[in-house]
């Protein structure tokens, strides 16, 4: 009997034990996942598409290409601070993905990366083709770009930036086909 009463109390201790870890462990999930999501989190977006010529756009039109030119950004700050290419996702196609793929490249040469902070960006529609196959956008941006050489600090950039945008519908979203910034300086 005293032996039964000695192995309970060690069970109640241990599932005690067990309880506690497991708290411990559910509130560092849900902590991470808290960091996870506010560094996921998309850039705000913007577009002006009055007086859009040849052709106007639909709202809808418009929703959906300010949620994959932020989609963009969002990976293309993930890849170039990861320096892995394969982060840029499915949102650049063409000579943006080129670009940047060259671009973390070189800076993986280098040994350099850069995290962008970004604090929004404002779509102006300068072109709309008449068969709906390609949109050209001005984009106006307040970036801050800083540059590590490992996880030391070498430079920060931040300025308004203006970029040229061309993006193409495919079956189920916009695509950034090109981006050039026309500003001053580049990252």
């Amino acid at each position: 009997m005293k032996r039964m009463a000695e192995w309970m109390l060690a069970g109640k201790k241990i599932a005690t034990r067990l309880v506690t870890a497991a708290s411990l462990l559910i509130a560092a999930c849900a902590f991470a996942a808290a960091q996870s999501s506010a560094q996921m989190q998309l850039p705000e977006v913007h577009l002006d598409a009055a007086g859009l010529a040849p052709r106007p756009i639909e709202e809808l039109t418009g929703t959906t290409i300010a949620r994959y030119y932020a989609l963009a950004w969002r990976d293309m700050a993930a890849a170039l601070e990861s320096g892995r290419a394969g982060g840029l996702g499915d949102e650049f196609v063409g000579f943006a993905k080129d670009r940047l793929t060259r671009r973390i490249a070189e800076q993986n040469q280098a040994g350099v990366h850069v995290r962008i902070v970004d604090h929004g960006h404002h779509l102006k529609a300068t072109f709309y083709s008449t068969d709906g196959a390609a949109m050209q956008l001005r984009d106006q941006v307040e970036l801050e770009v800083q540059t590590f050489d490992g996880d030391k600090l070498i430079d920060t950039q931040n300025a308004p930036r203006e970029y040229m945008v061309l993006m193409t519908p495919g079956a189920d979203r916009w695509y950034v086909r090109d981006l050039e910034e026309v500003s001053a300086k580049s990252f």
